[in-house]
């Protein structure tokens, strides 16, 4: 009787124990247990972790024991375990304010699963999302996963293992090596004498020594059913992966995997991401994903915990928004001018357009002229036509050679603007271009210097061109000039002489917008700060102070915030940051102070930035101490 007693009784336990599950998967379902997400209830992340931004990573590899991360094993059982279980916080927040810095946001949340949540047979996905306007991004995934479990997915790996063992990688076992070597010994001593020899023997001696090929020997002494059978596994691999592995072990993307031993406490976790910002970020909403696996398939999905709310703060929100002139002086003529090289046959002024470049070289002209007519808020005054000779032939005859080939080209270019600018088309010459020569010498990198010393001493006195022009003449260098300098000396330049439309003084101080100081101030509110710091450092004022404390230069932006009035209340505020950063905290809480004396508003802004929590405090407990006494 007592027999039977104690059978009902353990019956009745294993009952009850097969039920627990049951029952824990019912209140999951009523959702009467549940996840809880929130911010941690702490004070903000001290200022040498916020200054040292953290990129999220993972390190992870296949081995024969459970993945885990952020674990340890326990001495006692040897068991993994999570190091990142933490005390359940009392108050669940659902926002929180974080500050980016450098460009980045980092944001922490708490991930709390009940006992009822968790049991050995089972593993449980927490998956985190993020929503930043309108993109949605899936955070890396926490995995939490019952010793039962974990054991059967290694069970499972280890069946893996051992079929993969049993797959013949050795070729030669698939040879009947030693009837191979009995045939050769037998029937052909000479060549298995060749089993020792390290000489190469061709297959079609081979075939003249065996009779045979050493393929169809091979062929013939091989096991083929063996060899079929082989490659079957090989061809099975993914298959008999699938069917002992029901649930892989993730060993990428993922935040943590963690092997409970016992679920007689709650689970906490605390995710910490820190991502790139964006221009204009507001606020990141996070909320969570939840999904119940048993026996390697998922059983249960859980519903959206609340989202969670980060409210972003940047520096970059208080610069100075104020549009930046500066000072410019116009004058009321202008000048412009372009040349070209146009070719003429020698001792002519007729314009050939099929002759060299003159073609080209005319179009680029006639360009140059419609891009003034363009011009509204410009007038043509004159455009004067030069032409200039090389010093060939007499100076007479080029003074009256380049006269006429100015005449030519205005007569040209007259074809091509408009009749009221015909009259203002001058012409004017230069017999013998001597000063483009000499710069042509001096710039040559054919000659040797001594030659080019010689030619500009023998061509300094120009009192007598022609005589100039026949000591060059007798000079060894002379051929090389003729061929490819004195070309560039047969030029054509164009000088536009211009005044502004409507303008009588001859110079206007006026003042136009800094485009370069405003592409400065962009680049600060786009968070792209090394871009704002390179722009805005000649400025030396407010917002290149904030583009340096923007990317971390704390030194260089207090020296720039030194030479700036205290009397503003940004710049004080800036400086109280900056040397709290710094470490100088008495002196940041004087800036503190002062700031908010000017502007009480930034008492609420000083909630908004790590770095100025510590002298909030230190400020709200002396008004209270005050407050007290009084």
């Amino acid at each position: 009787m007592c027999s039977d007693v104690r059978w009902l009784l353990a019956v009745l336990l294993v009952l009850a124990a097969s039920c627990s599950p049951y029952r824990k998967m019912q209140k999951i379902r009523s959702g009467e247990v549940a996840m809880v997400l929130s911010v941690p209830d702490d004070e903000p992340l001290p200022e040498e972790e916020v200054d040292e931004i953290r990129i999220d990573s993972i390190r992870s590899g296949l081995a024969d024991e459970p993945i885990i991360m952020n674990a340890i094993r326990d001495s006692e059982t040897g068991e993994m375990v999570a190091t990142d279980v933490i005390n359940a916080s009392t108050v669940v927040a659902r926002f929180r304010n974080v500050a980016e810095r450098a460009g980045y946001v980092s944001i922490s949340f708490d991930v709390t699963v009940p006992s009822g949540m968790s049991d050995s047979q089972w593993k449980l996905k927490l998956q985190p999302m993020m929503r930043i306007q309108e993109d949605t991004s899936l955070l890396e995934p926490v995995f939490i996963t019952g010793s039962g479990y974990r054991t059967e997915q290694m069970r499972g790996y280890q069946r893996y293992n051992a079929f993969l063992a049993s797959i013949i990688q050795d070729t030669t076992d698939f040879v009947k090596v030693g009837q191979l070597e009995i045939f050769l010994q037998r029937h052909f001593p000479e060549t298995y004498a060749m089993k020792t020899d390290s000489s190469l023997v061709s297959e079609p001696m081979a075939e003249n020594l065996f009779g045979v090929t050493q393929a169809d020997a091979l062929k013939h002494y091989t096991r083929h059913l063996k060899w079929h059978i082989n490659e079957r596994k090989k061809a099975r691999k993914k298959q008999v992966f699938e069917r002992y592995v029901k649930d892989p072990i993730l060993t990428e993307g993922v935040r943590l995997d963690t092997v409970l031993r016992e679920n007689d406490g709650d689970f906490m976790y605390r995710y910490v991401h820190t991502f790139r910002s964006r221009p204009y970020l507001k606020k990141v909403m996070v909320t969570l994903d939840g999904e119940l696996y048993e026996g390697g398939k998922r059983v249960h999905s859980f519903p959206f915990p609340e989202d969670l709310t980060f409210y972003i703060s940047s520096l970059s929100t208080m610069a100075d928004l104020t549009p930046k002139y500066r000072m410019i002086v116009l004058e009321r003529r202008l000048y412009d001018n372009t040349k070209a090289l146009i070719d003429f046959e020698k001792g002519s002024a007729v314009v050939d357009t099929t002759l060299g470049d003159n073609a080209s070289e005319l179009m680029r002209v006639r360009r140059c002229i419609d891009d003034v007519l363009a011009k509204e808020e410009y007038e043509l005054d004159s455009l004067v036509i030069k032409a200039s000779c090389s010093p060939e032939g007499s100076y007479r005859h080029n003074l009256r050679l380049s006269a006429e080939r100015s005449q030519a080209i205005r007569d040209y270019m007259a074809d091509y603007v408009p009749d009221s600018w015909r009259d203002s088309l001058k012409t004017s010459q230069v017999a013998e271009n001597w000063s483009q020569f000499h710069k042509l010498v001096e710039n040559d990198t054919v000659m040797s210097p001594s030659s080019r010393k010689r030619i500009l001493d023998t061509t300094s006195d120009l009192v007598d061109p022609d005589a100039a022009e026949r000591r060059l003449a007798q000079m060894p260098e002379y051929r090389y000039l003729r061929e490819k300098v004195y070309p560039k000396l047969r030029s054509v330049s164009f000088d536009f002489h211009l005044h502004r439309t409507g303008m009588i003084k001859d110079t206007v101080h006026t003042t136009e917008l800094d485009t370069v100081y405003m592409a400065g101030l962009q680049a600060l509110k786009d968070l792209d700060y090394k871009k704002a710091v390179e722009i805005l450092r000649p400025y030396d004022d407010y917002n290149s102070a904030l583009a340096f404390m923007s990317a971390d230069y704390n030194h260089t932006a207090l020296d720039v915030l030194g030479r700036l009035d205290d009397k503003d209340a940004k710049v004080c505020y800036l400086k109280a940051i900056v040397l709290s950063r710094l470490g100088v905290k008495d002196e940041a809480m004087k800036y503190f102070e002062l700031s908010l004396a000017y502007d009480p508003y930034l008492e609420h802004r000083a909630n908004l930035d790590p770095e100025m929590h510590e002298l909030v405090m230190k400020r709200q407990t002396t008004l209270n101490l005050k407050s007290y006494y009084e």
